[in-house]
């Protein structure tokens, strides 16, 4: 057994304060803390700027596809879903934890 339980953040990219609270707060707490490699959606405009729409697509798969390799690697993850915010990635992401038996949790009641 693990000494720290490992978890994978969840959510908008849009939500970086939030994203960089819950990592700060969940390492504090004795956690192992994996997060996204770029908030796409709130200040990493740059990645996208000169990318033709074929690398774009590609980009976002691999991307979404490595996401679910962090899922992999951990015993469960953290849903960012500020004002209950879920958006079709992060669902996809929560829909694959449900099926690898991966526990959900949520920064706000998840209704």
């Amino acid at each position: 057994m693990r000494k720290y339980k490992v978890i994978t953040l969840c959510g908008s990219t849009r939500f970086k304060d939030q994203f960089l609270e819950t990592q700060k707060r969940l390492t504090l707490e004795g956690n192992i803390v994996i997060s996204v490699g770029l908030f796409g959606h709130s200040g990493d405009n740059e990645v996208w700027e000169n990318m033709d729409e074929g690398t774009l697509t590609a980009t976002k798969a691999m991307l979404d596809d490595m996401h679910k390799a962090k899922i992999d690697m951990s015993d469960e993850i953290f849903v960012i879903n500020v004002g209950g915010y879920i958006g079709e990635s992060t669902r996809s992401e929560i829909e694959y934890a449900e099926m690898t038996g991966k526990l959900i949790r949520y920064l706000e009641p998840f209704k």
